[in-house]
């Protein structure tokens, strides 16, 4: 029977370790749909999921092992984020139940693989992420096979080295790929081609070898893709290759890049084939050269197609020695939107400017330039088509050295030269005729002269040092005034067209009544503002209504100091008391009297009532039975009721009065409840004790009946002397039993 035993020994040992992984817990997923767990230091998914939750974040933690188990419950998640944990094996079927699941990151674990069988339950995965992990490849087939409605993926890592054929089987759309190919040395041609549209890929990838058979892939699928990290290295590309048109890819990007003057000569051949290439985009790169490009094999592969180049933060570190570019003619023509942005620009040769035909925007923010090579990068017949230019955030000192150079674009519109430092400006300038638009914000321009052209219809003068605004311009429709020193807003007579103005920030305390019309209230539109006579409240409603609600508050401030001094509260409370006690019968039936009296006493005195007079007359022969609220009051009941049923349910009751019973809020409840029953039935219902001498002034005058039985009625003094003490007990006592 040795089966026996090892089958009995393998249970146990199942339920030992079972029993022994450690119940961690996470409290933010007690009854809530989301549940963060992030950085507390588990080790394993915790126990008691439920299918309440929709978002589980379990980032941060030290788990090693998905199991079968742990996630079989919540089968409402949404998203399930595992990133940066221990994760080097999952059960085949940990995500069975997770059928509803459109987010899952994986990544930054240690999965030496991936499996299929894992994906497989999730029909509904819209988002995986899978970099940072450890595995070399993604097997011989496809693990997302499964994945229908996968929306984006990212995978690969330091270690990723191969990507095989088939392996992107059965997902046909992406909106984003990312594959973290750093040192992928092996790529099988088609391997990407199962994939017929992804709107937007990035791809690192330092093996320039395996650059030509990538983009020949995806060509037809991709519309923008991000090169990441390549260096040129010399080899022979092809991007084409066999591939026949049309193409999709619409914008082509290199990020990180270091590049020769033979590389960029020879991807600048090689981009002309690709006929629907419309945008090249250049960030974070560095060109290892001096311009020096074969010209003559540039201008013989014909006209670009590329009408949109952005270079930003590109370092050329021999600069001194870079080319005018000269026979660049081809590959520019067409180019309709410029940008080189921080790049340290400071100049651009006046025969290459004038390469560029066609273009319509040119942007060179975050730059060098000067006014002194101002007239070279802006020369005669530069730029001939260009409407907007942005020379903002350059080292431009002379706005009239500027508009002079401008005044050679004679189609230009748009003129940004923001963040530049202006300082006083002339009286007079010379711009273009064409112009509409100028950005003069934050040039540190202290007044406005005429230099301002009279063409504009949208002016911006936003964040300078202004005072005042005076200008005469006819044909302005937005002006921008923010961040200003203006006192008084512009007249309307010298803008007569204004649309909008933007006034923020100023120092503004009147403006011309007779030039502004209304916009609002409704009532008034469209009349001039001199005219309309508005009352406060409609010209200042926010502030009459916090008028308003501070009245209020003071007026109930005031309510509540008056009565309470005139202890308003107080009368309403004896007024309900009242109320309640007459619904009641006049005296409660001999069979209800529990008590031969209810005790009333200040905290104070409780020392001598309860260790003095309580064991004096209960201890009695026959013994009297007392009510006290400290022992014999109901818990949980309304102090008002267990006040009202106890001087009920006894015969008498006692008041041993004393300095402290009168300044005791406890003692003036059970006057305050039991006052109007108690003195308007019958007086000789209360006993007075007096525990000290006591004027019947120092009773506040609100017990009015309470002074007059003191004033009237006879009252029991607690004696000072011994021998007195035996009289005052013979008088308490018989005053009970009457």
């Amino acid at each position: 029977c040795m089966w026996r035993v090892w089958a009995t020994y393998l249970v146990l040992a199942a339920n030992l370790s079972e029993e022994q992984v450690p119940k961690q817990a996470c409290p933010s997923c007690d009854d809530t749909q989301l549940c963060n767990c992030s950085s507390m230091g588990l080790d394993f998914i915790p126990q008691g999921l439920t299918g309440k939750i929709t978002v589980l974040n379990l980032s941060h933690n030290r788990i090693e092992h998905i199991r079968s188990q742990d996630l079989q419950h919540a089968v409402n998640l949404r998203a399930l984020l595992l990133q940066s944990n221990k994760i080097s094996s999952i059960d085949e079927d940990s995500f069975h139940s997770l059928g509803k699941l459109e987010l899952l990151d994986l990544s930054n674990n240690s999965l030496a693989h991936l499996s299929s069988v894992w994906f497989e339950p999730l029909f509904s995965l819209q988002h995986l992420h899978l970099q940072g992990n450890s595995y070399r490849d993604l097997g011989g087939s496809s693990p997302f096979s499964s994945l229908r409605n996968l929306s984006s993926l990212h995978l690969g890592n330091p270690w990723f080295s191969t990507i095989r054929r088939g392996n992107f089987e059965g997902i046909e759309v992406l909106d984003k790929l990312w594959i973290d190919g750093g040192n992928l040395r092996q790529y099988e041609p088609g391997s990407l081609k199962s994939v017929k549209k992804i709107n937007y890929m990035i791809i690192n990838l330092r093996n320039t070898n395996l650059f030509s058979a990538v983009v020949s892939d995806l060509l037809h699928s991709v519309e923008w893709l991000e090169v990441r990290e390549m260096k040129s290295e010399k080899a022979k590309l092809s991007l084409v290759q066999n591939s026949t048109g049309p193409f999709r890819i619409r914008k082509l990007t290199f990020k990180d890049f270091s590049v020769t003057d033979q590389y960029i000569s020879q991807m600048l051949v090689l981009l002309k084939e690709i006929k629907s290439l419309e945008e090249l985009e250049a960030i974070d790169c560095v060109l290892q050269g001096t311009g020096s490009w074969n010209m003559e094999e540039i201008t013989r592969s014909g006209q670009s197609s590329i009408q949109t180049i952005s270079l930003v933060n590109i370092m050329i570190p021999s600069f001194h020695l870079f080319t005018d570019l000269d026979g660049i003619q081809s590959q520019v023509t067409n180019v309709k939107r410029l940008t080189i942005a921080s790049s340290r620009v400071f100049l651009v040769p006046c025969r290459l400017a004038r390469y560029f035909s066609s273009l319509l925007y040119l942007d060179f923010y975050d730059n060098l330039l000067v006014n002194n090579h101002l007239h070279e990068t802006v020369c005669k017949d530069a730029w001939p088509s260009l409407q907007t230019l942005n020379l903002s955030q350059n080292s431009l000192k002379s706005l009239k050295q500027t508009a002079i150079s401008v005044t050679r674009l004679p189609k230009l519109i748009n003129l940004d030269i923001s963040q530049n430092n202006f300082g006083d400006i002339p009286d007079v300038c010379e711009w273009p005729q064409t112009l509409k638009f100028l950005n003069l914000s934050s040039t540190q321009i202290p007044k406005l002269t005429t230099c301002i052209p009279t063409t504009l219809e949208i002016l911006d003068v936003s964040a300078n040092s202004l005072r005042e605004f005076g200008l005469q311009l006819p044909l302005l429709k937005e002006l921008y005034l923010a961040k200003n020193q203006l006192k008084t807003l512009p007249g309307a007579v010298s803008i007569p067209n204004l649309v909008a103005m933007s006034v923020r920030r100023n120092k503004l305390n009147s403006f011309s009544r007779e030039e502004y019309i209304c916009d609002s209230p409704l009532a008034v539109r469209g009349a001039q503002v001199g005219a309309v006579h508005l009352s406060l409240m409609e010209c200042h409603r926010s502030l009459m209504v916090s008028l308003i609600c501070v009245l209020v508050f003071l007026v109930i401030l005031v309510l509540v100091g008056l009565s309470h001094k005139y202890h308003t509260v107080w009368y309403l409370r004896m007024t309900w008391a009242w109320l309640q006690a007459k619904r009641k019968p006049k005296r409660a039936p001999a069979k209800d009297i529990c008590y031969d009296a209810f005790v009333s006493y200040s905290e104070n005195d409780s020392d001598w009532v309860e260790n003095i007079m309580v064991r004096e007359l209960e201890q009695a022969c026959p013994p009297f039975r007392l009510c006290l609220h400290k022992r014999d009051f109901v818990p949980g009941k309304w102090i008002v009721d267990n006040i009202i049923d106890s001087i009920e349910k006894s015969h008498k009751t006692l008041f041993v009065l004393s300095e402290h019973f009168v300044q005791s809020e406890w003692c003036k409840y059970e006057l305050d409840f039991s006052h109007f029953r108690l003195f308007d039935e019958n007086n000789d219902a209360a006993i007075l004790v007096l525990l000290e001498p006591i004027q019947s002034k120092a009773i506040p005058k609100r017990f009015c009946k309470l002074r007059k039985i003191m004033n009237t009625k006879t009252y029991l003094e607690w004696p000072l002397e011994e021998e007195k003490r035996e009289m005052f007990w013979e008088n308490l006592k018989g005053a009970l039993k009457s």
